[in-house]
């Protein structure tokens, strides 16, 4: 099963650079990239309804500031959620994210630690869901002309294993893989499509089967440009959970006692940003 699977994923995988080096010459596909020469740095805050992470529900109403430097492709940026656990209050979630990354002919090539405050800073012995986790992350999209992009995400330590037949534990390896597509309209508008899928038994899934779709995200984007590198976005976005359909027995269920477990989700979110 796992070799059909890296078969199908060395072949989407693929697609990108053959179809992209097959209309090079004909209309520069891969001159397309902005080149990173010199000092970038750029910064974002986004208030949303609700904190979705690949598809699945992770907290109620938030404040998401985002930052990032870098110098020729290399960067650093750390980006924050601080909300409420849910949409009762009930609890305060708050973390925080770093990368760093190399980001070069529409390759991006970055190491992400995700912090928790529910426990010590850079403390993996916190073998829990909501401890910290340390992946690596690697996305390709062909171009500004062809917005096709695809994403690998492992992860490599914290919690994330599983009890094997023998009654032994299992290291998961946890990974998240997602090919999505931005179409572009006038008056800075903008959709956003995306599917989300897990090669294998891994945290996406509770760890239960093998190869299962994920998440299948729609998102609505409005930009207005106020100055030449300060804006401001509305946007809203659905996102269905097909795994957990299948758990439900194929019902679209809301849970309001516990959101993490529904099967479709909505978000709405306004954000200004500098770049």
């Amino acid at each position: 099963m796992r070799k059909k699977v890296a078969a199908l994923i060395l072949f989407i995988g693929a697609l990108p650079f053959l179809f992209s080096r097959a209309h090079a010459q004909e209309s520069k596909w891969l001159d397309d990239y902005k080149q990173h020469i010199g000092f970038t740095y750029s910064a974002k805050a986004t208030l949303n309804a609700n904190y979705i992470w690949r598809g699945l529900y992770a907290g109620g109403l938030c404040l998401q500031p985002t930052a990032s430097v870098g110098y020729g492709g290399f960067y650093i940026d750390t980006w924050w959620n601080i909300g409420a656990k849910d949409w009762t209050f009930s609890a305060f979630l708050p973390e925080a994210d770093f990368s760093v990354g190399f980001a070069r002919w529409g390759l991006n090539i970055y190491l992400l630690y995700v912090h928790n405050f529910n426990c010590g800073f850079f403390d993996f012995a916190n073998y829990t869901d909501k401890g910290n986790r340390l992946e690596l992350d690697v996305r390709y999209t062909v171009s500004s002309k062809l917005p096709l992009s695809f994403l690998w995400a492992s992860r490599l330590s914290a919690a994330d294993g599983y009890i094997g037949a023998a009654g032994d534990t299992l290291r998961a390896w946890s990974s998240y893989m997602e090919l999505s597509y931005t179409q572009s309209f006038p008056y800075g508008l903008s959709l956003y499509g995306a599917v989300g899928m897990t090669p294998w038994r891994s945290c996406y899934t509770a760890y239960k089967g093998n190869f299962a779709v994920t998440n299948i995200d729609i998102r609505l984007r409005k930009e207005w440009i106020l100055t030449e590198r300060c804006g401001m976005m509305l946007q809203g976005q659905v996102t269905l959970h097909p795994y957990m359909l299948a758990a439900d027995r194929a019902s679209a269920q809301w849970h309001p006692s516990y959101p993490w477990d529904q099967s479709i989700n909505a978000n709405i979110g306004l954000a200004v940003y500098l770049r």
